[in-house]
Parts: C-alpha cells; sequence; structure tokens
C-alpha cells in the first residue's frame, strides 16, 4: 500500500496516480523543476568538475556574470566572495605541505600568485569554464573586464562545489582538476616577484619618498577599471591600470622600474 497526500492507496492506483503526475507534467513543462538545456548543462558541469552536480541552481548562479543578472542578487558574487575564502584555505593548506621550510613571506606570496584573478582567468579558460559564463554581451568590456569575469567565475565555481559536495570534495576538485594539471609551481616560484615591494625597497635605498596613488576609476561597477602612479619625490615615475587598486597599483610599480634601472 502507499500513501499519498495522507491517503492510503493500493499499488495499482498509486502507479496510475504517478503515470497522470507524469503526463501532466509533459503537457505543462512548468510543473517540473528541469528547464531546457538543464541535461547540457549538467554534463558540462560534471566534465569541468569531476563531480556530478546536485543541485544545479548553484553551478547556474557561479557562471552568471552581474551584467546578465535581472534582479539584485542573481549573479555571481556572492559566491566569488566565498570561494576566495575556501580557496585560499585549500591553497594555503597546499603550500604549508609542500614547502615546509619556507617562511611564512614566501608562502603568502606564491598564494597570492596562485589566487589572483588573472591567474584565475587563465584556469577558468583552460577547464573550459569561460564558455558557460552567462554575461550580456551587448555590453563592450576590455580584455581586462573579461580576465576578472573569468577570474570571479573560477572561485564562484569553487563556492558552489563547496557548498554542494563539501570541503573534502571541493579539496579534491581543487587539488586534482585544477592545481595538478594546470599549474606549474617550479616557474610560478621563479617568477615570484612583487613589483611594488621593490621599488619601496629602492626608494629607501636611495633615501627617496615613494606613494601609490589611484588617480582614475572607469567603466561600470562590475567593469571598474583603476589607473594608478608611482611618485617618487613628487614625480610621476610609473603609471598601470587594472581590474583591482591592488593590481594597478603593481602594473604602475613594474612600469616605474623600467625608469629606474
Amino acid at each position: 500500500m502507499v500513501s499519498v497526500s495522507g491517503a492510503t492507496m493500493p499499488p495499482s492506483s498509486s502507479k496510475r496516480w504517478i503515470d497522470l503526475i507524469q503526463f501532466v507534467s509533459q503537457l505543462f513543462p512548468f510543473f517540473s523543476s528541469s528547464k531546457p538545456g538543464d541535461k547540457e548543462f549538467s554534463k558540462a558541469v560534471h566534465l569541468l568538475t569531476g563531480l556530478r552536480p546536485g543541485n544545479l541552481e548553484l553551478y547556474r548562479l557561479a557562471t552568471k556574470h552581474s551584467s546578465a543578472a535581472q534582479k539584485v542578487k542573481d549573479h555571481n558574487e556572492r559566491l566569488e566572495y566565498l570561494g576566495d575564502a575556501v580557496l585560499g584555505c585549500i591553497v594555503a593548506e597546499f603550500l604549508f605541505k609542500k614547502f615546509p621550510y619556507k617562511e611564512e613571506g614566501f608562502l603568502t606570496e606564491i598564494r597570492s600568485r596562485m589566487v589572483n584573478g588573472e591567474h584565475l582567468a587563465t584556469l577558468a579558460r583552460k577547464i573550459g569554464l569561460s564558455t558557460l559564463i552567462d554575461h550580456d554581451k551587448r555590453q563592450r568590456s576590455s580584455q581586462l573586464a573579461r580576465s576578472s569575469m573569468h577570474g570571479d567565475a573560477m572561485e564562484a565555481l569553487v563556492a558552489a562545489v563547496f557548498l554542494d559536495h563539501g570541503f573534502s570534495k571541493c579539496k579534491d576538485f581543487v587539488l586534482k582538476k585544477l592545481i595538478s594539471p594546470h599549474v606549474d609551481l617550479d616557474i610560478m616560484v621563479e617568477q615570484n616577484v612583487n613589483f611594488k615591494s621593490q621599488v619601496i625597497e629602492w626608494a629607501q635605498r636611495q633615501n627617496k619618498k615613494v606613494s601609490f596613488e589611484i588617480i582614475d576609476e572607469k567603466g561600470a561597477s562590475h567593469y571598474k577599471e583603476f589607473v594608478a602612479e608611482v611618485v617618487v619625490d613628487g614625480q610621476v615615475m610609473g603609471k598601470g591600470k587594472g581590474m583591482s587598486k591592488k593590481k594597478a597599483e603593481q602594473a604602475a610599480a613594474e612600469d616605474a622600474l623600467k625608469a629606474i634601472k
């Protein structure tokens, strides 16, 4: 016997009831929770993560840029925030175990390079995540803005996996699907360069006053680009731009080093 809405029905009746529900669902698709393209999207997520999605809406939200949002919070920025923290934790533990004799400064710098927006954008393109991002294609955007969009989606995807499958499987995804096949740690260590720190150290040796100033902001809130200058003893020595103040300052510092050297 089967209970339906509090009533007990014989198996034959329950089968007719199920058949009726399936028939009505075919006539009126909005009764079903599935959406057009769900099967294909689910396969794509499975291919990217190696995990079968339990809550597909999490992944749809993770791949929706704010420019495509129809209403407030209907985009991936909250997931991006969570993914940044989860990814940072996973990478921090990975580096802590990978380099048992390295100091905090080294570990912090390598982690920063592994989880910065540009590197995450590169990973997003390598694994094919960039092809799934839902954004307003009518808006013209710079290469920097598109790179930021891809990096943000990468963080949001990590958050989606974390919420859908838990920390352990999310960690496996990051280590086995992202870091192991796509991150050359040896090259990253060799290229461990902080241009801003180099400029500051040079200024200290030369007994000069140096400052980093944001002089301009361009674009809409979700495509904002910052312009920075390096000023040494009142003279502009370098200029650069980026999708965050920190990146703009690094770019300006790199430009200043060319003039200094």
